[in-house]
């Protein structure tokens, strides 16, 4: 499995703290079946993002274990002002393994209207959002049509593996059962701080989602999708249709073509 949404570097962010607790962190990943990582700080007004620190970081764990895991950066991208006005400077200072896509975040209690322009504006730089665990958005819990038209610009959807588990309360794992039920997911990951309370371990969500869709959207969605997205390759499952009240779409591999 492949973990795009990670805090797992040391001492950046609200993650792992220290050197020791992120290679305690990549040890459950890798007992978990684990293959890659990629450490995604946060980019916000509370935390500076430095890429030669993060960089540095990344260095430090990686060789701390070796071959067994797979490490790469990007971020956690908080939608603001500032944030975009660098993005625009320099894209693959924020992307994920420095290609072409970006994980998004959004405030838990307001979304501005401006919100849909600045959405549209990533993607005229040739970047293909992904909207970090919305189920977990209060605003995008009650409002799940704004989320919606974001996908229809193009946008993906990445939902935490312990809200399927219902670790983040009855309304995250509600809101992500019914998205996973209506093909509106493209990727879970951990978004792992630590090694208790938000642990790096994807096997049993992976269990879940086989259990409810299938052993091959597990796959997609743990496994395809964020290889395709590591390597900045297309996505190879992308549902084609966004009516909940439509049928699962088969997965199925789809050709699909864009310039960075």
């Amino acid at each position: 499995m492949i973990d795009i949404h990670c805090h797992i570097l040391p001492g950046l962010d609200d993650g792992a703290d220290t050197l020791e607790t992120s290679i305690q962190m990549a040890e459950m990943a890798i007992a978990d079946g684990v293959t890659h990582v990629i450490g995604t700080p946060h980019a916000n007004s509370q935390y500076k993002f430095d890429p030669e620190i993060i960089r540095q970081r990344r260095d430090e764990l990686q060789a701390a274990v070796g071959d067994r895991l797979t490490l790469a950066t990007g971020c956690d991208f908080h939608m603001s002002f500032d944030n975009l006005q660098d993005l625009e400077k320099n894209p693959q200072k924020y992307t994920l393994n420095q290609k072409n896509y970006l994980l998004v975040e959004f405030a838990d209690f307001s979304i501005p209207p401006s919100m849909d322009d600045a959405m549209h504006r990533l993607h005229l730089l040739g970047l293909s959002p992904i909207i970090t665990h919305p189920e977990r958005n209060a605003t995008l819990r009650i409002k799940p049509e704004r989320m919606v038209r974001w996908l229809h610009q193009g946008s993906y959807v990445q939902i935490t593996a312990q809200s399927i588990l219902g670790r983040f309360g009855s309304a995250a794992q509600q809101r992500a059962e019914e998205w996973l039920d209506e093909d509106r997911v493209h990727f879970v990951a951990s978004d792992a701080h630590n090694v208790t309370s938000r642990p790096l371990q994807l096997r049993a969500a992976f269990d879940a989602v086989a259990k409810r869709r299938g052993e091959k959207i597990a796959n997609a969605l743990f496994r395809d999708n964020p290889l395709a997205a590591f390597e900045g390759r297309p996505l190879p499952y992308e549902p084609e249709h966004s009516d909940p009240d439509a049928k699962p779409a088969p997965y199925r591999k789809r050709k699909r073509f864009f310039f960075f």
